[in-house]
């Protein structure tokens, strides 16, 4: 099978311009159009010329013939893409010395000239001269304004296109309009050749607005999100878009204009945290790198200031410390200021930026604990494959170790208890389930288990302080439940989802404030956020998030279930695409990416532009996968290829079997570790993917541990563990490195990388792209050099999603439905 491959890929570069291209939904030829007499029906561009002789783009020469394979000339080339771009009469028909007013080619190449697709040379334009195929691409990508994707194109002649001509052959092959390897530059091209690439780039300029809602739509930017109330309860600040990115304005609230009070323009806000009712910290992130900076604003917009301004630091925050006074308070910040791979705890002054050294990481903390008052009293250090839990009673003593949990233990410490004696954790030591549980530091032992589900783990609690209690615990089955421990919660929980009617809401911040924040949320929109005036019983819409999103056009996500060929229960969703029959469907298979995470219920722009666009969509909760308990995540250790995506596979043959996937038109496409488990789908089950998209996914699990990010460094063991030793286990992870296996794949491959990345180095995806050219097999390769681990830009996440449905629609689902 693999020099089959090869052969096949041989092939399909010496027929240049001739592959055959399947027609999309809308753009059809009838069944009544006549096809030119010299044009056969299996000839590999009949549907193409029928289809634009029907849209009147193309004609007859004189003898009534069509003649695809006689070369075409310039002023025929003008008059079909004049006619494609229904372009007005121009104002004057004199631009060119050699085309007459007289002349047939007169409208179209004088219209081409007045919108600049046409310059010609010394006032020459040489309608009769053969057009080149480097010519075709420059009329092409300006007719249709191609823009550079920022896929790296591989051509091997690319030395011999003309200098003019350069960047325009380019864009065709970034835009799809070609996948040849050997471009040819300066052979003529023939009619049929000329319609075919025609009829490409019109369908794939079609394509972004097929189905219900558009890409741009999908896309946009939320009108408002990140909605935070002011501790006083007076003002919003959320996030809103300003020159492409997302930035931070506030409200009054009970008014309806808003302030813009931040100008970055280069990157998107991050986290917001109000610090007092006046002074607002934000976070924001630099090209990718994930060296988050914290930074200060006043709610007039004055005082912008970095508090953290320190080259290659990630920095975060940690706890704010109680002031009599404005001008007295001080944060708790972590960074790895003093050595890239050790988080310390630094004292920061809010009114000057003064930093102190609070706490110094010995080297294997992981992250700290503070108690009510501010005090920096616990930690987890790790110690190999071992956690410990680290405890003092104050801040002047030191911290003893005072439990150790072994490699598939786990347990976190959240918050001090209300008296700050004892710990509340979630914890699945002695059970499979991580529950909520009290843990007393002193006597070293689990005093409380406050809430454990059968089922699942917990995930999330809340808590009042005012009542000094925990009012509800919150877990995920297919989708969000929450187990009351206090009754008046409970039963303001049950007229919020009255009155909301939905019981898909949640609290944004404290629940013991007069007025709550609110938020809905659905997987057919972003949701929406509510005040809600407790004292009045009376809720007030603030907001959709994004507003212009019709649900009635979106597809319902189901969560689903099947046995792995060993007996585990897998869960997911299966989203279908609105209004088509679930029978012989093309298919994305989209694992998440993690893989230590989950995919949950709830709105997946991704899922709604694919079901949008004609797929179903399946998403599996494989092994490894959070909140399914202790036994279900390490049944995924060191299964990387191997057992966690047979649960990939077999969810695909569950979708098959019962008939609602086409074996035939099945893609897979993922991030992170997702985009792993694409480049492992498409080398080691071969057969069973008619196309794959990577999108930052390491390719090399030897190459991918050497290069982590120092701050992970820590969790070395831990990933060990999980994933597999370089060095006791180089033959397990080299049989599971796709790119060692590079020969194998059979089918189309994308890959998208951001050349910051620090979780998944770009080596993993330049590896990848140069083994394959190796074999002289092509890859779609876009790379962002001002992004990281996936992109957040929108003009780089409209290019990817662009590229993604070209990709997709191209390799999967036009290709013929199996029978």
């Amino acid at each position: 099978m693999k020099v089959s491959f090869r052969k096949a890929v041989v092939s399909i570069l010496a027929a240049v311009w001739i592959a055959a291209v399947v027609v999309p939904i809308g753009v059809q030829a009838s069944s009544d159009v006549s096809a030119y007499a010299d044009v056969p029906e299996d000839y590999y561009a009949s549907q193409e010329i029928a289809i634009l002789k029907q849209q009147g783009i193309v004609d007859a020469k004189e003898d009534g013939g069509f003649h695809p394979d006689d070369a075409v000339t310039r002023g025929d080339a003008a008059v079909w893409l004049s006619k494609a771009l229904k372009l007005n009469k121009p104002k004057s028909l004199n631009a060119f010395k050699d085309v007459s007013e007289t002349s047939p080619y007169a409208e179209a190449v004088n219209a081409l000239k007045e919108q600049s697709i046409v310059q010609g040379n010394e006032g020459l334009y040489q309608p009769n001269a053969l057009l080149t195929r480097e010519q075709m691409a420059s009329l092409l990508v300006r007719a249709f304004q191609l823009k550079d994707n920022g896929i790296q194109a591989w051509l091997k002649d690319e030395a011999t296109i003309g200098k003019a001509h350069h960047d325009d052959v380019i864009r065709l092959k970034q835009n799809f309009i070609t996948e040849q390897v050997a471009f040819m530059p300066q052979e003529q091209v023939t009619r049929a050749q000329l319609v075919l690439f025609l009829y490409r780039t019109i369908s794939q300029k079609e394509e972004t607005t097929q189905g219900a809602v558009p890409l741009d739509d999908f896309l946009k930017l939320p009108d408002k999100a990140y909605l935070r109330l002011s501790p006083n309860n007076q003002t919003l600040a959320f996030l809103q878009p300003w020159e492409n990115r997302m930035n931070l304005y506030i409200q009054k609230v009970g008014e309806t204009q808003s302030t813009r009070i931040t100008s970055s323009k280069d990157e998107n806000i991050g986290r917001i945290f109000w610090i007092t009712d006046k002074v607002i910290l934000y976070t924001l992130d630099s090209g990718g790198t994930e060296n988050t900076h914290l930074r200060v604003v006043n709610m007039d917009g004055s005082g912008d200031r970095d508090l953290t301004p320190y080259t290659n630091v990630k920095a975060d925050i940690l706890d704010v410390l109680p002031a009599k006074n404005e001008s007295d308070i001080e944060l708790l910040v972590t960074m790895n200021k003093r050595d890239p791979k050790a988080m310390d705890v630094y004292r920061v002054k809010l009114a000057t930026g003064e930093t102190f050294v609070q706490v110094q990481n010995p080297g294997n903390v992981d992250y700290w604990v503070t108690d009510n008052w501010g005090e920096v009293r616990a930690g987890i250090a790790r110690d190999g494959e071992t956690t410990s839990l680290i405890y003092r009673e104050d801040g002047d003593k030191a911290f003893d170790k005072i439990a150790t949990f072994n490699a598939k233990d786990s347990f976190i410490p959240v918050i001090f208890t209300f008296d700050n004696k004892q710990i509340y954790a979630a914890s699945n030591v002695g059970r499979d389930k991580q529950a909520l549980v009290k843990y007393d530091p002193v006597t070293k032992k689990e005093t409380e288990v406050i809430y454990v589900n059968d089922e699942v783990d917990i995930d999330n609690f809340i808590v009042s302080y005012k009542k000094k209690s925990i009012l509800a615990v919150s877990y995920e089955t297919d989708d969000r439940q929450m187990h009351y421990l206090d009754n008046e919660f409970e039963e303001m929980s049950h007229k919020i989802e009255d009155k909301l009617q939905t019981r898909h809401w949640g609290l944004i911040g404290s629940p013991d404030k007069d007025v709550l924040l609110l938020y809905t949320e659905s997987d057919k929109s972003y949701g929406s956020y509510y005040l809600y005036d407790r004292r009045g019983d009376k809720i007030d819409k603030i907001a959709d998030i994004q507003p212009k999103f019709d649900e009635k056009k979106m597809a319902d996500m189901q969560p689903i279930s099947f046995k792995s060929r060993d007996g585990l229960t897998i869960h997911g969703y299966l989203t279908l695409p609105k209004g088509v029959a679930p029978n012989k469907l093309p298919v994305v298979v989209n694992p998440h990416g993690g893989p230590w995470a989950r995919d949950s219920w709830g709105y997946n722009m991704e899922v709604q532009l694919l079901a949008n666009q004609g797929y179903a969509v399946l998403q599996l909760n494989f092994r490894g996968s959070t909140g399914y308990g202790k036994a279900f995540l390490h049944a995924g250790d060191k299964q990387w290829g191997q057992t966690m995506q047979n649960d990939i596979t077999d969810g695909v043959k569950w979708l098959i079997g019962r008939g609602t996937a086409d074996p035939d038109r099945v893609a897979i496409f993922g991030t992170s570790y997702g985009g792993y488990a694409t480049l492992a789908g498409m080398t080691f089950t071969p057969d069973l993917y008619a196309a794959g998209v990577d999108y930052v996914g390491p390719s090399n699990l030897l190459t991918f541990m050497s290069t982590l990010p120092p701050y992970w460094e820590i969790d070395r063991p831990q990933m060990v563990g999980q994933i597999g030793d370089p060095v006791k286990d180089r033959k397990l992870l080299e049989a599971a490195s796709p790119l060692l296996h590079v020969d194998q794949i059979k089918s189309p491959l994308m890959i998208a990388q951001g050349a910051n990345d620090p979780r998944v180095n770009k080596a993993e995806s330049d590896q990848m792209v140069a083994a394959l050219h190796k074999l002289n097999v092509d890859v779609a390769y876009m790379l962002k050099m001002n992004e990281g681990h996936g992109f957040h830009k929108v003009e780089n996440e409209r290019d990817f999603y662009q590229a993604l449905i070209h990709f997709l629609n191209k390799n999967v689902k036009n290709k013929k439905k199996s029978s």
